[in-house]
């Protein structure tokens, strides 16, 4: 686990400001740091820099960017590949200097080419200079677990791990992409390819980036449609087959990401995702495993008690801090620096809080993250499929509602709100992102007008029918798995932990285990209204089933208490008239009217769809990050 960055370009970038750039993400790599620049055909350097956080091969064999034997390709590269062993057995004629899946990364390439990743089992961000091909590449993981950024303008590529190295570069404007304000306000991250500037990108999960004479060329290796509609031909044909082989694998995928030179445990929620992990990974060791968790003092929120009880069962060495607003609030202000670029989902604070707890004892944690993704775990796939079923009679209503003559009456005005959710979902390229009430039109009016000529990007994600299903639920757990699970999930995770220098690992996101996943019936994942429920059978396998039955509770945060409260002033400043006119980013009428409404409405708003703290926090986070980096002059 590390940070990179680099770039391309004619215009200097000097030793001293490529370290620069590196040295942003300390955090992501204390242990070590290297910055080489060559020279390119055309004019061009091409700088490469990586922070170091030592997991395998502790020793400076390990050092990056890494060289290979004949000197035709450079790398750096964020990640583990998990079976670099497996893979250096196939690849036994080369001459090998270190024990680290670096050089495997180089020798695998040299022997299999850009088909090489195909092999690969793990999460990596990788940059790859080929002499020969007078090229450079840019690789992402099959999900998505690790970020990599680009900036590409004027036939010139800078990339990082974080915006923070790419803010650093000589020459970066910081140009925000106003079209992209809407949908993080509704959504409360920006997904790949977007990011919050103009002329920088995401690189999309299972994406591979080239960089050759000025021009770059992007395209998928994997994605989650074709590997759903891949499965789709080989389904597995029975339930007892598909339990068992989906353990078998877990198995391997939990075992595989045990391998370190460094102190490993798990986070440990009492939850199904965290508990089977947690008991396959003890299952696995001949010693107790180390586990985390933390608990809050508000008993509607605390699980610790759970998580603890399934610790005592399965026998770890179980950590536990109980939290509290203070200890919550304190997070709030290092959220812009770290996550550094607006990021909302407000989960992130409590992360951040579980992973300093465990960074005390440990260097890489292992979690339970993509089992409500891929094995139909959220609520929100429950009401899909009740939409589904109502969506005949909702296009009866609908069509009844726009005639003339009912129209006149206002009708639909006076239905039930569910009744209106329903009857206005006609659009069948956002079928399963129906709800949230007036939230997207007011995303949209906090917004504004954009300027002449502006792309702007819409509130939900209009690419449901790319899915090759019929079925609403499965189409929204591919799209979770394309959006909220990178863009929001597995940006959250890696950011908290990367603060405090954690390596985290999800075996549930195994690219076998993935790949299976899609082999199995959804009758079996969604059985009889019972969720993730192949998965929970698994898990009663290692864990009495009485202690995992029970309502999920989540990380608990009080927005509106914390705006309304300990946030108020900072929040009125954020929306103040003066402040917004000079930003001319928002709608200043529409902004501060909003949140006035919002203070004065209180708890009255409950129920009503007055109560949109969502969007007030997702806009109190864009502020605060807006201050932190345009103006108090960190970029």
């Amino acid at each position: 686990m590390c940070g990179i960055c680099g770039y391309v370009r004619r215009r200097e970038v000097t030793p001293g400001q490529l370290k620069k750039m590196n040295d942003t993400m300390y955090h992501r790599g204390p242990d070590d740091s290297g910055e080489e620049i060559y020279t390119l055909d055309g004019g061009y350097r091409v700088g490469l820099a990586q922070r170091r956080l030592s997991i395998m091969d502790l020793t400076a064999l390990g050092h990056q960017p890494m060289h290979s034997a004949d000197g035709r390709v450079v790398v750096v590269y964020n990640g583990e590949i998990y079976n670099f062993r497996e893979l250096r057995e196939e690849l036994a004629d080369y001459p090998f200097r270190s024990d680290c899946d670096t050089e495997v990364i180089i020798a695998a390439y040299l022997k299999w080419g850009l088909s090489c990743v195909n092999r690969f089992n793990g999460m990596f961000a990788i940059a790859l200079f080929d002499r020969e091909e007078k090229a450079v590449w840019l690789i992402r993981d099959r999900i998505g677990k690790k970020p990599l950024y680009y900036w590409y303008e004027q036939e010139e590529l800078v990339f990082a791990s974080e915006l923070k190295p790419i803010m650093a570069c000589p020459d970066f404007r910081g140009e925000i992409d106003r079209g992209v304000l809407a949908r993080y306000l509704y959504q409360q991250y920006i997904n790949a390819p977007e990011s919050v500037y103009e002329n920088v990108y995401k690189l999309a999960p299972g994406a591979v980036l080239r960089f050759r004479d000025g021009q770059i060329d992007t395209w998928n290796y994997w994605s989650v449609r074709e590997a759903c509609e891949s499965a789709a031909k080989q389904p597995v044909k029975s339930y007892g087959e598909a339990k068992e082989q989906l353990k078998s694998l877990l198995q391997r995928a939990v075992s595989l990401r045990m391998i370190a030179d460094v102190p490993l445990g798990t986070f440990l929620s009492g939850g199904y995702d965290s508990s089977l992990v947690t008991a396959m990974a003890q299952a696995h060791s001949a010693e107790s495993v180390k586990t985390f968790s933390i608990g809050f003092y508000e008993e509607n929120y605390n699980e610790a008690p759970y998580a603890r009880a399934v610790a005592d069962y399965l026998g770890t060495d179980h950590t536990e801090l109980m939290i509290g607003e203070k200890d919550m609030l304190q997070m709030v202000e290092s959220i812009p620096e770290y996550y550094d670029e607006p990021f909302a989902d407000p989960s992130q604070i409590p992360t951040m809080l579980v992973c300093k707890l465990a960074r005390e004892q440990v260097t890489v944690a292992l979690s339970g993250d993509g089992g409500d993704e891929f094995y139909c775990g959220y609520n929100i796939y429950e009401k899909v499929a009740q939409a589904q079923k109502l969506d005949l009679p909702g296009g009866m209503v609908h069509t009844l509602c726009g005639l003339p003559g009912v129209r006149r009456f206002g009708l639909e005005e006076k239905l039930p709100f569910k009744v209106r959710v329903i009857a206005g979902n006609r659009d069948r390229e956002t079928k399963t992102q129906f709800g949230a009430g007036n939230y997207p039109g007011m995303a949209r009016d906090m917004a504004g007008v954009m300027p002449s000529g502006k792309r702007v990007l819409p509130v939900h994600y209009p690419v449901e029918s790319t899915y090759p299903v019929s079925d609403w639920q499965i189409c929204r757990m591919l799209l979770d798995m394309d959006t909220y699970l990178p863009g929001d999930i597995l940006c959250k995770l890696d950011r908290a932990a990367m603060k405090y220098s954690l390596e985290t690992r999800c075996p549930i996101l195994d690219p076998d285990v993935m790949a299976f996943s899609y082999r199995i019936p959804h009758s079996y994942k969604y059985a009889a209204g019972d969720k993730k429920h192949i998965l929970k059978e698994i898990a009663y396998d290692y864990v009495p089933k009485e202690l995992l039955e029970r309502p999920k509770k989540g990380f608990g945060v009080p927005l509106d208490k914390w705006l309304r409260g300990s946030l108020k002033e900072q929040l009125l400043s954020y929306a103040d008239p003066s402040f917004l006119k000079r930003q001319n980013l928002f709608d200043e009428p529409y902004v501060s009217r909003m949140v006035t409404d919002y203070m004065e409405t209180g708890d009255r708003g409950r129920g009503t769809g007055e109560n949109y703290s969502g969007l007030v926090w997702a806009f109190f986070v864009f502020q605060q990050w807006y201050t932190h980096f345009h103006e108090n002059g960190n970029k």
